[in-house]
């Protein structure tokens, strides 16, 4: 039974990550387009094929750190490793250099590269620590509800704190680019010390001897689970990012940036940043709801069960009008949707853990970090397309960033990114779910031999 101290220290490595992966995730194309002025073709170009190099490196990581021997154990030490150059390269990637239009959109290619790359570093490694801290399949449920709980936590903090951070930055430096570097300047640094205390905070406690490269990838490629865990977790970080990257359009260009919630007995502002942190906070709380519901229903069932949710509110979204009213109904449907999104978010990682147990179940393959990587690579394949497939749709319907006002097509078209498309995203994911095989009792009869 592992301590309190390594559950909330593993929790810490995921608040680091996911402060920067969510702005990544939902500020980083309004940044390119809005700020470092990109067009919406090129940013949903770079974002795509920069995915490229992540279907070599991040199966490259998971390679080598199954592979990684030191005292430290095989995947912790990456979190000492890469902790700087993961603060490093966030503050570079929102770094506007005063270049002409080619040499900035080369430094935009090159700095996205670097920070997808040290992301892979760290990140691989990390997630993987999750089988080798335990044997315990609910107890990986565990440990994967406080790393996502904390992340959602470190979500909230950043995602809450942005729009103020630029907003005092600019005041005081007098430029919109200096801004946001030095917002990101600021996020970097917790990331720095999150990472360095899960480090210090953690142990790896099974160890395991490294399999063959050619029999993992064997393993692997004809693990079934594997595939469609994958492709759901691919639909998962759509979903999720499809919504996110379109906030910021949202209420800059159809609700408003001085847009108001009238309670009657008071008011505040509604703002992109409010928006988005409520969700967080309510994504935490489906992330404890996570545990309890996998146990008495079983991973895949809960998995399901939310993503059905997750169609019917998000349709729901569509058809909210932009009034006060609307405003409150569009802030619960947030609510709502944010809850499901957080029971699902640590059943994937579990999950991905059950997988690596299966592996060494049928095969007797020890590629833990192997199986892990594909989660990295699914976040950042469903981040990226989902990103640059916002932009194009925003592109095609007409969106003009700047533009004081957007016509009916564009609007419509944020819209769409809003409600029915994520929809469709969540429907796919259920149906990949009906057929995934490793069940409650499947996995009780996998742990069973393991031990034996």
């Amino acid at each position: 039974m592992a301590s309190l101290k390594e559950k909330i220290g593993y929790g810490l490595g995921d608040m680091s990550s996911s402060m920067f992966w969510k702005i990544f995730s939902y500020y980083l194309p309004f940044f390119y387009s809005d700020v470092f002025e990109l067009s919406l073709a090129q940013t949903a170009t770079l974002m795509f094929v920069t995915r490229i190099w992540d279907t070599v490196s991040d199966p490259m990581m998971g390679v080598i750190a199954d592979r990684t021997q030191t005292r430290w154990g095989k995947y912790r030490p990456y979190l000492l490793w890469f902790a700087a150059p993961f603060a490093i390269a966030g503050v570079l990637l929102f770094t506007t250099p005063d270049l002409e239009e080619n040499g900035k959109l080369i430094w935009a290619y090159c700095t996205y590269i670097l920070m997808m790359t040290v992301y892979t570093g760290i990140n691989v490694p990390y997630a993987s620590m999750l089988g080798v801290m335990t044997d315990d399949s609910d107890e990986k449920t565990v440990f994967s509800s406080f790393r996502m709980f904390f992340a959602y936590g470190g979500s909230f903090i950043a995602l809450f704190a942005w729009e103020p951070l630029t907003s005092a930055f600019q005041d005081a430096m007098g430029s919109i680019t200096s801004a946001w570097q030095g917002a990101m300047i600021v996020i970097a640094c917790l990331c720095l010390v999150l990472f360095l205390a899960s480090f210090f905070m953690t142990k790896e406690h099974i160890k395991v001897t490294p399999t063959g490269l050619g029999s993992d990838f064997k393993s692997l490629l004809t693990n079934l689970p594997w595939w469609l865990l994958t492709l759901a977790s691919v639909c998962t970080n759509l979903f999720n990012t499809v919504r996110g990257s379109t906030v910021a359009y949202y209420f800059k260009y159809l609700i408003g940036e001085d847009a108001n919630i009238d309670l009657g007995f008071t008011g505040f502002l509604f703002f992109a940043g409010l928006f988005l942190a409520v969700g967080e906070v309510c994504n935490m709380i489906g992330v404890v709801t996570a545990v309890p519901l996998s146990k008495w229903f079983g991973k895949k069932t809960t998995f399901i069960i939310s993503g059905i949710a997750l169609i019917v509110f998000s349709i729901a979204f569509f058809y909210v009008p932009c009034t006060n009213g609307g405003f409150i109904t569009m802030l619960l449907l947030q609510i709502i949707i944010s809850l499901f999104t957080g029971i699902i978010s640590p059943l994937v990682w579990s999950m991905y853990a059950d997988v690596a147990d299966y592996a060494r179940y049928r095969d007797g393959a020890n590629c833990t970090g192997l199986v892990f990587s594909s989660g990295s690579f699914a976040q950042k394949l469903g981040g990226a397309v989902a990103g640059s497939a916002v932009l194009m749709i925003f592109d095609a319907f007409g969106l003009v960033p700047n533009a004081e006002s957007q016509t009916d097509d564009a609007i419509f078209g944020m819209k769409l990114t809003m409600s029915w498309i994520p929809a469709g995203v969540a429907t796919l994911m259920v149906l990949i779910l009906l057929v995934y095989p490793l069940t409650k009792k499947k996995m009780a009869e996998i742990a069973s031999s393991l031990k034996s």
